[in-house]
């Protein structure tokens, strides 16, 4: 059966959590479904079985209170509001895509971009948002129409990512933990009295870098970034610890949005 034939006898259909649960296993966070308010699921009948196969599923939810780039996305009309009232106006009109699913087999062939564009509109509310970690490698959200925001760095992970790079850890290299420790042991390791003259940091956030040995100064950095992480900021130094500090730096979901252009704003 072909590409054509297969996306040709698929259906988007009203979903139930038991459609939910038949792809759960594809997720990464298949055990934190938590409350919804609709599903919707993309079924199929093929020559293997004699019933319809869901092969897909996407969930919508209600949103939650707080979301980064919400006001800049709506065009800043939550802004100002009492707390009551801005809960009340975001329930009215926004809905969260909380999931969404494509069984392993049907990958690759537009279906997630084709659930998500077909059923913003069942949703029957100005606003459509969704936060992607994989916003990055996989970008569906934008192929079915939807604007990306991509996150603002908190002044914290700034100044980590300037202190690895002023030690020569670039950026490129913090998606990949093993090559960050393996520079950092190379730091411990080698004798950097000259260097240390050499290499003044230019970065006012940096400057200690110039006064202190360079392992010195990025196992300060680390420590002080750890500090609000409760027990983490306990964790001896090793590939543990570099691989939690980066999830940190690089786990920023991009947020998406939709505005169904046929609906007015729910006062």
């Amino acid at each position: 059966m072909n590409t054509c034939t297969i996306t040709r006898n698929l259906e988007i259909v009203a979903g139930t959590k038991a459609d939910y649960k038949s792809l759960a296993r594809y997720h990464y966070r298949e055990h934190q479904l938590g409350p919804y308010c609709a599903i919707y699921a993309l079924k199929g009948r093929f020559r293997t079985s004699t019933r319809f196969e869901t092969v897909g599923v996407i969930v919508y939810a209600t949103p939650t209170a707080g979301a980064q780039m919400r006001d800049a996305a709506t065009g800043g009309v939550l802004r100002g509001l009492d707390k009551c009232t801005r809960l009340k106006l975001i329930n009215k009109n926004i809905r969260t895509i909380r999931r969404v699913i494509i069984e392993p087999r049907f990958r690759s062939l537009g279906l997630a971009a084709r659930l998500v564009s077909d059923t913003m509109p069942l949703m029957n509310v100005p606003f459509i948002e969704a936060l992607a970690v994989m916003g990055q490698v996989n970008p569906f959200f934008e192929k079915a129409g939807m604007t990306r925001l991509d996150p603002s760095v908190s002044p914290d992970c700034a100044r980590l990512i300037a202190a690895f790079g002023a030690v020569g850890v670039d950026e490129q290299d913090l998606i990949d933990p093993d090559v960050v420790q393996q520079k950092l042991d190379k730091l411990l390791t080698a004798e950097h009295a000259e260097n240390a003259e050499k290499r003044k940091i230019k970065n006012n956030l940096c400057g200690l870098c110039g006064l202190r040995g360079e392992y010195e100064f990025i196992e300060h950095e680390m420590s002080r970034f750890l500090q609000s992480f409760g027990r983490r900021r306990l964790m001896p130094p090793g590939l543990d610890r570099t691989k939690f500090i980066l999830s940190k730096l690089t786990d920023r979901p991009v947020y998406y949005f939709w505005q169904n252009q046929n609906l007015k704003l729910r006062f």
